[in-house]
C-alpha cells in the first residue's frame, strides 16, 4: 500500500474512532526546539517539575523512543464541556470533569495502532499520552493540527484549544502534513489576563508561577506571595484558555467518558470543605483530581478560603 493510501485510512480510522483530529509528521530530530527547551529549563521555569529535566536527548529526538522511527501519527479529542460546575465552588480545570483522559486516549490510541497492525502488518511502534519525554504540542503543530498560542496552548482555527493530545511514533514512512499559520496576530488577552504573570513574554509561560502548577504539580506548601492571585481556582486554571478568542470556536465535547461527575458538578465549597479523604478518593479514584491526592486538594481549598 503507498504512504499516501495508507495515510489516508489511518486518518479515516482515527475519525472513525471518535478523536477530532488527526495529523502526521516526520519523526526527526527537533533542532529549533532545542535550544528553546535548554533555555526554559535553564531558567527554572519548570518550578516543582523536575522531571522536566529528563530524558532531555528523547524529548526531542523520537528515534531515542522508538528504533527506526519514520512518522509521528498525532490526535486530538476535544474535551470542552456541555455543562459547567456549580458557580457555589471554587474552580476546577474543565480537563478535570470526567474521568482521567489518560486511560481514554490510551484505549483509543490502542484501537487506532492494532489498526494500522491490520493493514500495514507488523511494525515497531508506541504509543504516547503525556507520561513519557514527548514534545506533544510540537509534534501537533507539525502535523498541521494547529499553531501553539501565546500562552503554549495548541489552537486550532476551527475549534480552538480544549484538546488532549496523545500520539503514535512508528517506524512506517508516511504521508507529512505540514504546519499551519500562527494566527494569535497582536492578541495579548491570555498575557493580559493571567492573575500570576506567569506568561513572562509571548510563547513563554513560566510554569512556576503558573496556578496549574501550584494547585497540581506542587507538593509543598503554596507560597503566601501569590495569595489572592488564584482567581478561585482549586485545581488547575483556564483562564489563558477562556479569554483565548479562538475558543469561541469550541463546541461541547461528545465523549461520555469527560461528562461531568457529579459532585463536581453540584458540590459547594461547604461540601469540598467537609468530604472525607474516604469519599474523595472513592468518588475521584479515576479523575484527575486524584493527582493531588486528598491533603493536596484540601491545602488548595484551605489556600483559597484563609
Amino acid at each position: 500500500m503507498n504512504k499516501s493510501l495508507l495515510s489516508h485510512k489511518i486518518k479515516s480510522e482515527a475519525a472513525v474512532i471518535g478523536f477530532d483530529f488527526c495529523g502526521i509528521s516526520k519523526a526527526e530530530f527537533l533542532k529549533e526546539e532545542a535550544p528553546r527547551l535548554e533555555d526554559w529549563l535553564n531558567k527554572n521555569y519548570n518550578g516543582s517539575m523536575g522531571y522536566m529535566q529528563n530524558y532531555f536527548d528523547q524529548r526531542l529526538n523520537p528515534a531515542l523512543l522508538v528504533n527506526g522511527a519514520k512518522s509521528v501519527i498525532s490526535v486530538l479529542l476535544n474535551y470542552y464541556p456541555a455543562e459547567r460546575q456549580n458557580t457555589l465552588s471554587a474552580k476546577i480545570s474543565k480537563y478535570a470533569y470526567g474521568i482521567d483522559y489518560h486511560f481514554v486516549l490510551k484505549k483509543k490510541l490502542s484501537k487506532l495502532l492494532e489498526y494500522i497492525k491490520e493493514i500495514s502488518g507488523n511494525i515497531n511502534a508506541r504509543i504516547f499520552v503525556d507520561s513519557a519525554p514527548v514534545m506533544d504540542k510540537v509534534w501537533a503543530k507539525k502535523g498541521g493540527l494547529g499553531w501553539v498560542g501565546k500562552n503554549s496552548n495548541l489552537i486550532n482555527k476551527n475549534s480552538g484549544s480544549f484538546f488532549f493530545i496523545g500520539e503514535i511514533i512508528c517506524d512506517l514512512e508516511l504521508e507529512y502534513d505540514g504546519p499551519v499559520k500562527d494566527f494569535c496576530g497582536t492578541c495579548t488577552k491570555c498575557i493580559d489576563s493571567c492573575p500570576t504573570e506567569a506568561i513572562v513574554e509571548p510563547f513563554v509561560v513560566d510554569g512556576s508561577k503558573c496556578i496549574s502548577h501550584f494547585t497540581i504539580e506542587l507538593k509543598d506548601q503554596i507560597p503566601n506571595d501569590f495569595k489572592g492571585k488564584f482567581d478561585d481556582w482549586m485545581f488547575g486554571c483556564d483562564i489563558c484558555q477562556d479569554v483565548c478568542p479562538w475558543n469561541r470556536f469550541s463546541s461541547p465535547h461528545n465523549n461520555v467518558e469527560f461528562g461531568i461527575l457529579p459532585e463536581i458538578k453540584t458540590n459547594t465549597n461547604k461540601d469540598w470543605e467537609e468530604i472525607t479523604e474516604e469519599v474523595f478518593n472513592k468518588v475521584f479514584k479515576n479523575s484527575p483530581l486524584k493527582r493531588t491526592k486528598y491533603s493536596g486538594f484540601k491545602r488548595n481549598l484551605n489556600f483559597l478560603n484563609r
